[in-house]
């Protein structure tokens, strides 16, 4: 690729039509004419020797090519704009602003919780709303308004939306300090004859992909209990003698309470990050709300 024929609006542009997959829409993100984008498009194509977008029923799709693009080309334009605009003209001190955040709620007691806490010593005058998750409406409700931000996985987010990576969550396995049976090194066939809560998001499951993996090991767990939130399963654990995976941030602060050891196999955990549109990643407010976020996590 030939760098000398790239400039900086090249790249703007190739984000706006990336994110919005419609010349038309793109245009009118960047205050330009349609025809000055399709020539843009045009020039894009031939830097980068790919179709970078091509027609479909509705829109436009991003080529393979585009899609790699996508997140470094993000990066670079969010290095150049964080050079030349900081959050200027929002004192989280004084400031009077309203988020609305979607998650599960694991993640409202794991992260939202703690964030509650730093948002009232930093900026009383911020409001959180919290709504459920709800990933096939997500990008409809973030171009309405109705959503800000959410706390998910980012992988499952749709690709127009931005992202940014928090923390790797680990499953751990709980039950109350004095459990007869529960201790470090368990072997997998002890693990399965104890008695389980699992988690089924749904309601009425009772079982989930570790038991499958038991299977594979030859063992079968005993689930006495399915619940719809792991809200309510480190109070049954700590009250009971049964014992749940649950991840670990849910659990942190309640040393004194359960019992937390590994799982005696491997168990999958997850990522959790933010995600968000682009139509408040410019906003100085919701730019300091992510940082808060993202400080207060890490600590």
């Amino acid at each position: 690729m030939d760098t000398k024929r790239l400039d900086l609006n090249l790249l703007v542009t190739l984000e706006a039509l990336l994110v919005e997959q419609n010349v038309t829409k793109a245009a009118e993100r960047l205050h330009l004419s349609q025809p000055a984008v399709s020539a843009q498009l045009s020039r894009l194509r031939d830097v980068f020797d790919d179709p970078l977008l091509i027609p479909a029923q509705r829109g436009m799709t991003p080529t393979a090519k585009a899609l790699e693009l996508m997140g470094p080309l993000r990066q670079a334009l969010d290095q150049v704009r964080s050079t030349v605009s900081t959050h200027q003209g929002f004192d989280p001190a004084k400031a009077t602003l309203v988020v609305s955040i979607a998650c599960t709620d694991y993640l409202q007691a794991a992260v939202v919780k703690p964030v509650l806490s730093a948002l009232r010593r930093e900026a009383p005058g911020v409001r959180v709303a919290l709504r459920n998750l709800d990933i096939a409406q997500l990008e409809a409700q973030m171009v309405r308004g109705e959503v800000d931000l959410a706390l998910m996985t980012p992988q499952a987010a749709p690709p127009s939306l931005r992202t940014r990576l928090l923390f790797d969550e680990h499953y751990v396995l709980i039950g109350r300090r004095g459990h007869p049976l529960l201790r470090e090194g368990l072997t997998v066939q002890e693990y399965a004859q104890m008695e389980h809560v699992i988690v089924s998001l749904r309601g009425g499951d009772f079982a989930t992909p570790v038991d499958h993996a038991l299977t594979g090991l030859g063992q079968r767990r005993n689930v006495v209990l399915s619940a719809t939130s792991f809200l309510m399963v480190p109070e049954v654990a700590s009250q009971s003698d049964l014992v749940a995976l649950v991840p670990s941030r849910l659990v942190r602060d309640r040393g004194d309470q359960l019992l937390q050891v590994p799982p005696p196999f491997p168990v999958e955990g997850f990522e959790v990050g933010m995600v968000w549109h682009e139509r408040s990643h410019g906003h100085a407010g919701q730019q300091w709300v992510r940082d808060l976020i993202r400080r207060t996590v890490l600590a």
